[in-house]
């Protein structure tokens, strides 16, 4: 929040009154950009010395005019001075407005990011989901709590906001509270989205985020293999709570949809699709993408199962589904029934249709992709990825057997 600011008196002959008399200008430059304000005083242009931007001569005129200008050059390093104590950032809009007495509405972030949130929850359901809402609160709390940290303050005119600013909340994140590198660019994309609205709304002359550097690392995902899904299948769960949690589980690794979109799927989702055989037709909730999935053989004997399961009457579901923290901890017990080595969550069902079920037996890229409701083919491309890994670790296991055989054959 540095700035550089020079004075300079001048006169302007371009703008010389009919009596020839010529005005005097204080130009003010604020980092490069120039301000200029009339002092609304006329001098005949010989008496002008360009030099020390003062009138020559020692007459009481010229005395009391210098003295004037004098005057007009303390109140710019008043302004100045006030605008520092008072944390206001200084540039020639802000400064021309103080030094003119033209109160500037200044606009608070915190403020701003409240607002943005009330209006996202009024939203939840329809353009917003309720774990999106959920994660711009978790980051207006964190900013709210780097702005008491690093500045002592509840809030902070968003002029104030620069790289520097930025930069300094990415260390906050990652130091004080522990975020990890995604996390961290999460949050901070959550702020960015509340400053660039901001911008957009013609309330800062440059968006702070133009040279920020933040990136997303790839994460590895977790899938079940082929081995892991038969076990899930073929296992006798005694618990009829255990046993419907692995039943809806399974039903997301062989269609691929998401908890939320799973939950609101309903009898009248499934319709005749283009080869006549029954079709799941929805929209995920998260990016209102459309999935269209044929129905497997395992997913119909799931649908069929819970037909008439008093929850699915009642409450117009398909599945009865519990709610996703329950069925993420009834998931671990039953990893561990079925010795599954894996930190398993209901999302690992999506990632298992794309990589287990479907690419790993021949399916299209393009295909999973439009099944998944992916927007960009680049997303569905992570899973491919995911799967010249396992070519690789699979060719690795061959080479030591072929060269096991080898050195036998040898000797």
């Amino acid at each position: 929040m540095k700035h550089k600011l020079s004075t300079l008196f001048y006169i302007k002959s371009s703008k010389s009154a009919k009596n020839g008399l010529i005005p005097i200008y204080l130009r003010v430059t604020i980092n490069g950009v120039r301000i200029e304000f009339s002092t609304s005083k006329f001098i005949e242009s010989s008496k002008w010395n360009s030099i020390s931007g003062r009138l020559k001569g020692n007459s009481e005129e010229t005395r009391s005019l210098n003295s004037y200008l004098d005057i007009l050059k303390c109140k710019v390093n008043e302004v100045e001075k006030d605008m520092v104590n008072n944390n206001i950032e200084i540039d020639a809009r802000s400064f021309k407005n103080k030094f003119l007495g033209v109160e500037e509405k200044q606009r608070m972030l915190i403020t701003i990011f409240e607002n943005h949130n009330n209006n996202m929850k009024d939203l939840v359901g329809k353009d917003f989901a309720n774990n999106t809402y959920k994660r711009y609160l978790t980051s207006l709390s964190h900013t709210k709590e780097f702005l008491k940290y690093k500045y002592n303050l509840n809030d902070i005119s968003i002029i104030n906001i620069d790289l520097a600013f930025i930069n300094d909340y990415d260390f906050y994140l990652r130091s004080i509270k522990k975020c990890n590198n995604n996390s961290t660019i999460k949050y901070i994309r959550n702020f960015g989205k509340i400053v660039k609205q901001c911008c957009a709304n013609g309330w800062l002359d440059k968006d702070p985020f133009a040279n920020y550097r933040g990136k997303v690392k790839h994460i590895e995902r977790i899938y079940l293999n082929e081995v892991d899904i038969q076990s899930l299948i073929t296992k006798n769960l005694k618990s009829e709570r255990l046993s419907l949690v692995r039943d809806i589980f399974l039903f997301s690794c062989f269609t691929g949809l998401a908890y939320i979109d799973v939950r609101n799927l309903t009898k009248f989702h499934i319709s005749i699709g283009i080869d006549g055989e029954k079709w799941i037709f929805t929209h995920r909730q998260k990016t209102e993408s459309a999935s269209k999935i044929p129905i497997l053989p395992v997913t119909q004997i799931i649908i069929d199962k819970y037909e008439n399961h008093p929850t699915c009457l009642n409450e117009n579901r398909l599945l009865p589904i519990l709610s996703n923290q329950k069925m993420n901890a009834y998931l671990k017990e039953i990893a561990d029934l079925c010795e599954i080595e894996k930190d398993l969550t209901f999302h690992i069902a999506r990632h298992t249709f794309a990589t287990t079920v479907t690419l790993s037996n021949g399916v299209p890229i393009e295909s999973v992709s439009k099944m998944l409701g992916h927007k960009d083919l680049r997303t569905t491309q992570h899973y491919a990825k995911i799967l010249d890994r396992k070519v690789s670790d699979d060719m690795a296991i061959l080479k030591q057997k072929l060269s096991t055989k080898i050195m036998a054959q040898s000797s």
